[in-house]
């Protein structure tokens, strides 16, 4: 095995784990906006609330939660620190 095949294998696990416990509208708009680009990069798991994923715009710019209804809200109300 090399090492590329190795970090493919854990690129695809963290790609999993991130989407675990997605509603299906999430998993569905994901999917969408995976077609123009966009790319989920984590996702806030507060204490007994649902999780947020947070997605970015290909120009590394922009960023989006991903509501549970697979709405975009591109004013989440908190600042992602770069």
């Amino acid at each position: 095995m090399t090492t590329r095949e190795r970090r493919n294998g854990t690129e695809q696990a963290s790609a999993v784990a991130l989407r675990a416990g997605l509603t299906r509208e999430q998993l569905d708009a994901l999917t969408t906006l995976e077609h123009f680009r966009w790319e989920l990069r984590f996702v806030r798991r507060p204490l007994f609330l649902e999780p947020i994923p947070v997605v970015f715009h290909p120009d590394g710019e922009r960023y989006a939660v991903l509501e549970a209804d697979g709405s975009l809200n591109e004013n989440p109300g908190f600042e992602i620190r770069r």
